[in-house]
């Protein structure tokens, strides 16, 4: 579910660019999408590009945001010819609805329904899901209640209910071992670089700003730099208990950088994921055999063969979806190999003919 691997490659050399970077660099349009009825509105934010071809309705992983396909956008874009509407699930980005602690099945999918008829009506333009991670499984949930009218295909990212529900146990283990807050937004996109949570820096610049958010530096929130390791770069602080990387600029000693004070900003994540826990199990229970029977064209992309349950392997035997494993990656599959998520996604939507190949 949440990326639980922190071993990457560490840099080499000059120091890499961790400022952020705006999601006008990738999608064409933001929106702030009001659904419900008057005085009791939720409202959703969104990201589009493209006018013409399917629409690919993305849903992303837990913690994460419709940011995480921002490059795979780009991607996408530039080999057929495709709408996009990426989304912030509820509780998730900038998405802002009165229960944000619902995290069902069925009000997910529900909320999916509601934005794509918001932005496209009654009849919507032939729609392809594709989830990764918990949106994988949303994104099964919903074809298979058939709540999105015109639906033609599925595809579901890096999400398995065997190994999703053998994973269950160690996720409040990894929750609790990330850091709580980062003093800037260069530094939490540092740290989803070299703990392997993102491994992919052009992504992780766009994304983590839906990940985080600017508070206000409390009395208690103070960063006590004093509990510092000595280890070769790159240096680790402890924070909180909590450890994340700081990379030293070359030439640069081991003193400890100045705490914020009070009144200054720090960034804490937008989610509290560990709330949602009684969730976990209905997300995923039962969906291999939901993504089996939907009667929809379907794709399976793993990062790894060993993610395989009984009745997928048994399912990929006879031929009942199509399936790639892709090149070595973390769970955050979209974002840490967005050019081979969307050759792969580009050849589903050609062979089945849902799309036109540019140029």
């Amino acid at each position: 579910m949440w990326e639980e691997n922190f071993d990457t490659e560490q840099e080499v050399g000059a120091r890499l660019d961790y400022s952020p970077v705006s999601w006008s660099e990738y999608f064409e349009e933001m929106e702030d999408v009001s659904v419900g009825v008057a005085d009791c509105r939720d409202v959703f934010r969104v990201y589009k590009a493209g006018s013409r071809g399917p629409l690919l309705v993305l849903l992303h992983g837990g913690g994460h945001s419709a940011l995480s396909w921002a490059v795979f956008t780009t991607a996408i874009s530039s080999r057929v010819r495709c709408r996009v509407l990426a989304m912030d699930l509820r509780g998730h980005g900038a998405t802002s609805v009165r229960q944000a602690g619902d995290f069902s099945t069925l009000t997910m999918s529900s909320d999916v329904a509601n934005v794509v008829r918001a932005c496209y009506g009654e009849t919507p333009p032939p729609v392809v899901l594709i989830g990764h991670g918990v949106g994988g499984a949303i994104a099964v949930h919903t074809a298979s209640n058939m709540h999105v009218p015109n639906t033609v295909g599925l595809v579901a990212i890096d999400v398995v209910e065997g190994s999703a529900m053998d994973a269950l146990h160690s996720i409040q283990n990894f929750l609790k071992l990330r850091p709580k807050s980062f003093k800037s937004m260069d530094q939490a996109i540092e740290w989803s670089v070299k703990s392997g949570q993102i491994r992919n820096l052009e992504s992780a610049r766009v994304s983590m700003a839906g990940q985080i958010k600017r508070c206000e530096l409390e009395e208690s929130d103070s960063v006590d730099s004093t509990q510092q390791l000595t280890d070769p770069a790159p240096e680790v602080v402890v924070e909180h208990g909590e450890e994340f990387f700081h990379q030293r600029e070359e030439g640069e000693g081991a003193e400890p950088e100045e705490s914020p004070g009070e009144g200054q900003s720090m960034y804490k994540w937008r989610i509290d994921l560990s709330k949602s826990e009684k969730y976990w199990d209905g997300w995923f229970r039962g969906t291999s055999n939901l993504f089996l029977s939907c009667d929809l064209p379907k794709l399976l992309l793993l990062a790894g063969i060993d993610r395989l349950d009984r009745d997928l392997t048994i399912g990929q035997m006879q031929g009942k979806f199509m399936m790639q494993v892709l090149p070595p990656c973390g769970h955050a599959v979209q974002e840490d190999r967005p050019d081979k998520v969307a050759e792969a996604v580009a050849s589903f939507l050609l062979r089945h003919k849902f799309a036109e190949a540019r140029g």
